[in-house]
């Protein structure tokens, strides 16, 4: 399985690749991103973009593949609803539409617990991620949005944001706790990574998937 990952260097694209990497099905890794993963390996191959939603100029670079994996995303705390659409829906759908030219292709989007699909709730980001959801299930590849709660980052990998790796830092020895009492709300990099390498292989039972059927895929 020849994989695209684009966020390699977020936290949940780190988990993600690590996964990528580990596993035998996956024989080639593109990572798309502006800046360098920091690593090397044998499976993977990068693309550095400036404009990484402007793919039309590097088509055929990105064509070919089984799976994109869309790990990109972006607080929406302190900006305005039209620069959140424009980083969110406006770029996510510029890639996606680039990919849809291979319909078999699996695309799997890294959205959230609360995305509002109705597209008309209070949440701003959650009404930009609903509607960003919706359009990626009309393109014509199989489409897969994962909406994951709390993220817990496994084997070394942290968070670029320093607020947010302190707040993992502190929150990891309440993982055990937190997976006991809400397991529909937590869940960990390595999972995140191997749920997506399941859904591209096999597919699951719906589209969207909460955190208790991210979970549930092995």
């Amino acid at each position: 399985m020849k994989v695209i990952l684009f966020g390699a260097t977020g936290m949940i694209g780190q988990g993600v690749l690590r996964e990528c990497l580990l596993d035998p099905e996956v024989t080639s890794v593109l990572a798309v991103g502006r800046s360098p993963v920091g690593q090397r390996h044998a499976k993977l191959r990068e693309l550095i973009r400036e404009d990484v939603s402007d793919l039309d100029p590097v088509a055929d670079e990105v064509a070919g593949y089984d799976a994109c994996f869309f790990c990109l995303g972006v607080s929406s705390a302190g900006m305005s609803e039209e620069a959140y659409r424009k980083l969110t829906y406006d770029l996510t759908l510029s890639v996606a539409r680039t990919l849809a030219r291979n319909p078999e292709l699996t695309f799997v989007y890294v959205s959230g617990q609360g995305t509002d699909s109705t597209e008309r709730g209070r949440s701003m980001w959650a009404r930009v991620k609903g509607r960003t959801e919706n359009a990626l299930l009309e393109l014509p590849f199989q489409a897969y949005m994962m909406r994951p709660g709390y993220i817990q980052p496994l084997h070394g990998i942290r968070s670029r944001t320093r607020l947010y790796a302190a707040a993992y830092a502190v929150a990891k020895p309440l993982y055990p706790l937190l997976k006991r009492v809400a397991p529909g709300f937590v869940t960990t990099t390595e999972q995140m990574g191997r749920a997506m390498l399941r859904v591209a292989r096999t597919g699951a039972p719906k589209r969207i998937l909460e955190t208790r059927d991210i979970n549930a895929l092995r």
